[in-house]
């Protein structure tokens, strides 16, 4: 057995093809806490549900489009970050007993499969947005309102906390621009995007979509995260 994110047990999986078996890993639960999965196969098929359209201008994007970065959304005194880092993280230390994660261990990074070792002030550890932002602006979010881009910079169905030099790699690039080197993730990551996209409601290219259901046709019962936040903020929070 093998874990993902978030204590998530996986099961181990041959897949067969001509050239020969290679691992898989396919979900078997969770994907971290808020997060539950449905229906076998599930990934896949909303994959080929996604909208098709070309790829918008990036004219206009910002960060700070998205509000403030890691605003506390879900209201729970706490910021996206250090909530992402508790989920994520192993062996935490907190600077205040509850919030502010001090020291943690990412035991097998979901992108390079090496084990990271977390500081604060000297991190070693990123929190991704597996839709990077710059992505969904080009793909619908730059026609959302406000309090939607936030929700998105903020919902915990579309963060992972991962090896910052791998993390560094990706941009904002998509399932057709990049994937994680670790292989034995690439289906839970490509389930994740296609999870935050369906949520979200943002469209694909029809490299990107032809790339999804390349990969999770190799693990085709992967099934689709759910969960995480509102797809919009509360009204206290703004951006530019």
């Amino acid at each position: 057995m093998k874990r993902l994110r978030g204590g998530a047990a996986t099961a181990v999986v041959l897949v067969c093809a001509m050239t020969g078996c290679t691992d898989q890993v396919t979900g078997g639960g969770s994907a971290g806490p808020g997060r539950t999965a449905e229906g076998g196969g599930a990934a896949l098929t909303a994959a080929r549900s996604l909208t098709v359209k070309g790829r918008a201008p990036r004219t206009g994007y910002d960060r700070d489009r998205f509000g403030t970065a890691w605003a506390d959304t879900d209201s729970n005194d706490c910021g996206t970050r250090d909530d992402i880092l508790k989920r994520d993280l192993e062996s935490v230390r907190f600077t205040d007993g509850r919030c502010k994660v001090s020291y943690g261990v990412l035991a097998s990074d979901p992108y390079s499969g090496k084990d990271v070792t977390y500081r604060r002030g000297s991190s070693q550890v990123d929190i991704d947005h597996v839709v990077a932002l710059s992505d969904a602006w080009q793909k619908g979010a730059k026609y959302w309102d406000a309090s939607k881009r936030i929700a998105l910079a903020n919902d915990p169905l579309n963060l992972l906390a991962v090896d910052a030099s791998t993390n560094r790699s990706k941009g904002d690039g998509d399932t057709a621009t990049w994937l994680p080197p670790n292989k034995a993730y690439r289906c839970p990551y490509v389930a994740a995007q296609v999870a935050v996209k369906k949520k979200y409601e943002l469209w694909v290219t029809a490299a990107e979509q032809a790339a999804m259901e390349k990969v999770l046709s190799g693990c085709p019962d992967e099934k689709l995260p759910t969960g995480g936040n509102p797809t919009t903020a509360p009204e206290r929070f703004h951006a530019n």
